[in-house]
């Protein structure tokens, strides 16, 4: 594979600001050195000690059970992942607020600790009245409003398993998904808003539910009061159900590795691939990540921009702040609407001070300019994070300038669905940055670049992201399909967790993640990083975005198309098209010069912000898409470029 830039590769690392690294959990390199050493050499013990953060009904008797490629971890413990979210706050903490919401039309709800607590021991009695018991698997079709995160919480305090699906699928994606899971409730609402329209939530629910014989009940949330088809019996309105409802609901104890959640998330066939976490192990280390890599502190407000449908909603929206107390902003719509300044908005009015947003939002922040920006005091941020792909060199820089003004540390994180929580990623207080690298592996995750073979590669060498030992909150399996689990995770290179991600290491043992394997371009017997070509178009002061495929070509074997995203002010031109052409090859080589280049004013993304190349794939080599688009968060996006070709915009 080609080799990352060495100039990139080479530029020294950025030290975190003084005054951060004074006040911070780590402090220094060498306490990050000394947590990994303690780590590599007992991990064991190590991770026993981190699970006393957490609130045991009864303290585990063995740490770990591992029988490749099956772990158990905290093995023999009981706790409630609900009651170690909630109830445990609540002496010190009750009328701390918990979740500060805010619609897309602007209307706002705070919940303390308290109101939150009682809200979900509410649901929690609904579900158990409906028959729902520990084991159950419970589906959840929401928009991002509080009753989602209740929902969820109301299923961990009584074992139920619960399934959120992406408010943006289709009947049929959420048929299959319920079907995969075998669920016997879905919960969904009447509709939700984006960008002012209302998505018809229940309409798609009920087309779904024709072929769901599984699900017994529908309970329904009144969002936005327009009118709805309803089937008596099956049908039940959210609020009449809780208006009934006890708030007492203890929490019971369930064992360490009681299943908490299946995710979906995409897989190399057409079959839904449900991840599968349980609760102890999961729970800890997304409170413990939580905790050291975003600094947090019981006076942050903390808001991570993710919708809940997918894992880091999960992970840093509902599960880790709440274990650790945090006041956490959750908002319904899009960053762009009504303006481009909704978020800094948000920002500025509940004085955000951890923002924690995808790779993909931070260039799109770059094309719309900084005057949405600078119009809003965002000095209360002090921590800025992202997620998602890689970030490239000059969007961090441009992050790190004109959101955080050179003052506020990036965390760059590596994480993915089946890791449950961020693997890699600088300790804000204690390592040095490097833009575009999420540096070193956080202590107890030992990660490694290698070969097929299992050989560590040298620096600046291109191989691939493994994990050597099982850490608490990787997934245990795919749900029903456990031969899946072993092949594609852990038969790659045998005995190690394939990542399906290539990555480099530098000098200085930094991991510099370049995407995933399947998104590597071979031309002319030359292994081509697309993520790699993409971060090279982003370093030309025209773009603002990009993303790279390949097509087959009859002498090469495949050849690059880029699709382009121009900053605001810019225009597309053949002479552009030509330059950019000319500044691959003068970054990287004229072997990765792009064979076209097509200007886009959007490039095709889900809601949580990650560009579809398997679309783009099918533009560049058939020039329109047959595939399922259930995900987009735009559909006439892919219109558009379906009609524009690498010869027609001058």
């Amino acid at each position: 594979m080609q080799e990352f830039d060495p100039q990139v590769l080479n530029e020294p690392p950025i030290p975190p600001p003084e005054e951060f690294s004074k006040r911070a959990h780590v402090r220094s390199m060498e306490e990050y050195e000394e947590m990994r050493a303690h780590a590599e050499r007992d991990p064991e013990g190590f991770w026993g000690e981190q699970a006393k953060m957490l609130h045991w009904f009864e303290p585990p008797k063995k740490i770990l059970e591992w029988d490749m490629p099956h772990a158990k971890w905290f093995v023999g413990g009981k706790l409630n992942v609900s009651d170690n979210c909630l109830d445990r706050h609540l002496e010190e903490n009750g009328n701390k607020p918990a979740l500060l919401w805010e619609a897309e039309d602007g209307a706002t709800l705070q919940l303390t600790y308290t109101e939150l607590q009682e809200c979900v021991c509410k649901f929690a009695n609904v579900l158990s009245g409906l028959g729902v018991k520990a084991g159950d698997s419970v589906t959840i079709y929401m928009p991002m409003i509080p009753e989602l995160p209740i929902a969820m919480l109301a299923c961990a305090r009584i074992g139920a398993v619960h399934s959120v699906i992406f408010g943006g699928f289709s009947a049929i994606a959420i048929a299959d998904r319920i079907a995969d899971s075998k669920s016997k409730i879905l919960i969904t609402a009447d509709g939700g808003y984006r960008r002012g329209k209302v998505i018809p939530l229940k309409e798609m629910a009920d087309a779904a539910l024709l072929n769901c014989p599984t699900v017994e009940k529908s309970i329904v949330v009144r969002r936005t009061n327009g009118k709805v088809d309803w089937k008596e019996g099956r049908d039940l309105w959210w609020h009449e159900l809780v208006e009934k409802a006890s708030k007492e609901c203890p929490a019971v104890a369930f064992d360490s590795e009681q299943p908490l959640f299946i995710l979906y998330t995409s897989g190399t066939t057409g079959k839904p691939k449900g991840v599968m976490h349980t609760s102890a192990g999961y729970l800890l280390q997304c409170q413990w990540s939580t905790r050291l890599v975003f600094d947090l502190r019981d006076d942050d407000i903390y808001w991570c921009t993710a919708d809940i449908g997918w894992v880091t909603g999960h992970s840093y929206m509902v599960y880790g702040p709440l274990a650790n107390g945090a006041s956490i902003v959750m908002y319904e719509g899009a960053p762009d609407f009504p303006r481009r300044d909704r978020f800094w908005e948000i920002v500025a009015r509940y004085k955000v001070t951890i923002f924690y947003s995808s790779a993909t939002a931070v260039r799109a922040f770059m094309a719309w300019g900084n005057e949405w920006i600078d119009k809003h005091d965002i000095s209360s941020l002090r921590l800025l994070g992202t997620v998602g792909e890689p970030i490239n060199p000059a969007a961090w820089k441009w992050y790190s300038q004109v959101i955080g003004k050179g003052r506020c540390p990036i965390v760059d994180t590596w994480w993915q669905t089946e890791t449950g929580s961020i693997l890699i990623s600088p300790l804000p207080g204690a390592t040095p940055t490097k833009p575009g690298c999420a540096t070193r592996p956080l202590p107890g995750v030992a990660a490694r670049v290698v070969t097929m073979q299992g050989e560590t590669v040298k620096p600046g060498e291109t191989g691939y992201l493994i994990i050597e030992r099982p850490w608490p909150s990787m997934l245990r399996t795919i749900y029903g399909d456990d031969e899946r689990y072993r092949r594609d995770y852990w038969s790659r290179i045998p005995g190690v967790y394939f990542t399906g991600d290539a990555a480099q290491c530098d000098k200085d043992n930094y991991i510099w993640v370049l995407g995933r394997v399947d998104d590597v371009i071979k031309v002319a017997g030359h292994r081509l990083s697309s993520m790699e070509i993409e971060s090279a178009l982003v370093s030309h002061p025209a773009v603002a975005e990009a993303a790279v495929v390949a097509k087959p070509d009859e002498i090469r074997g495949e050849a690059i198309v880029a699709f382009v995203t121009l900053r605001s002010g810019q225009n597309p031109s053949r002479e552009l098209r030509a330059a950019l052409g000319e500044h691959i090859a003068m970054t990287i080589g004229t072997i990765a010069r792009p064979s076209e280049v097509r200007f886009a004013d959007l490039l095709p993304k889900t809601r949580s912000g990650k560009i579809m190349r398997r679309l783009l794939r099918e533009v560049a080599q058939k020039g329109g898409v047959s595939g399922d688009t259930t995900t987009l968060e735009d559909l006439s996006v892919i219109e558009k470029l379906a009609h524009t070709r690498g010869h027609d915009e001058e």
